[in-house]
């Protein structure tokens, strides 16, 4: 949170209203970084006046986080399409690798856009949950927030939004606090080792999004928690599958992702 204290201001868009500065002005209080006050000025000045690398805008009743290089909205437009295909029945690598059933209580440890967490939703239905997990406090602000007041879309996708919880929280901060065997499955989706150049859709989150590998110790405390399955999503030639101890591999044969399985009990 320090690091987004230097970095960051909280402001609205060009068009102002009251509850956009409203919501501008309870997320700044939320994280610590300065409101600005936008009125002519463009971000990039607005930003150099606060000494600030990145502007959390509030506009049209959402988030938007502005880094120098792109712009990270909420959108669930992948997760929309995953679960079009669910119903057509050609199914999704990411369920079919956590063998995702209704009822079950799911941990998406690396939340990021949300779209996993959204699928994850929708499979296991009111009766189970999904927590979803994000380290860095400006992308689980974004997130976050889209997930608990985006509108735009059918009334099936917005109900498996609105069942996501988040936490802006380390993964291992927080199964450390987690009872034995306390949910069925544990997902990992970190930011790829070597990523793929045309993988242009998670541009905006790399500025701010966290780095670091996955530590061994994370995975012991998965180990831990997780009753059913623990899952990785990597690109297929990653060495993370071995260097962590998945494995067995799922996911298509000539895709450039796979998922590491752990099965547990």
């Amino acid at each position: 949170m320090n690091e987004n204290k230097l970095q960051a201001i909280a402001t609205t868009g060009r068009k102002w209203n009251r509850p956009s500065e409203k919501l501008a002005r309870e997320m700044a209080a939320k994280l610590g970084i300065p409101y600005a006050e936008r009125g002519r000025e463009a971000i990039p000045d607005l930003c150099q006046s606060y000494d600030a690398r990145f502007a959390l805008v509030a506009k049209k009743g959402l988030l938007t986080l502005v880094t120098p290089e792109a712009e990270l909205f909420f959108h669930p437009n992948m997760a929309h399409l995953r679960l079009k295909n669910l119903r057509f029945g050609d199914g999704d690598r990411m369920a079919e690798a956590m063998d995702l059933q209704p009822g079950m209580d799911v941990l998406d440890c690396t939340l990021g856009f949300g779209a996993d967490a959204i699928v994850a939703s929708s499979v296991v239905g009111e009766g189970g949950s999904v927590t979803g997990l994000e380290s860095q406090a400006l992308i689980e602000a974004v997130v976050g927030y889209g997930l608990a007041n985006y509108t735009n879309d059918t009334d099936t996708v917005i109900a498996a939004m609105r069942r996501v919880k988040t936490h802006c929280i380390d993964a291992y901060e927080y199964l450390k606090a987690q009872p034995d065997n306390s949910v069925d499955v544990i997902y990992f989706d970190p930011m790829f080792r070597h990523p793929f150049a045309e993988s242009k859709n998670i541009a905006p989150l790399r500025p701010v999004a966290n780095k670091n590998p996955l530590a061994l110790e994370t995975i012991a405390e998965a180990r831990r928690v997780a009753r059913h399955r623990i899952v990785l999503k990597e690109s297929s030639k990653s060495r993370e599958f071995a260097r962590l101890g998945f494995t067995e591999r799922a996911g298509g044969r000539y895709s450039k992702v796979q998922y590491g399985v752990m099965r547990l009990r």
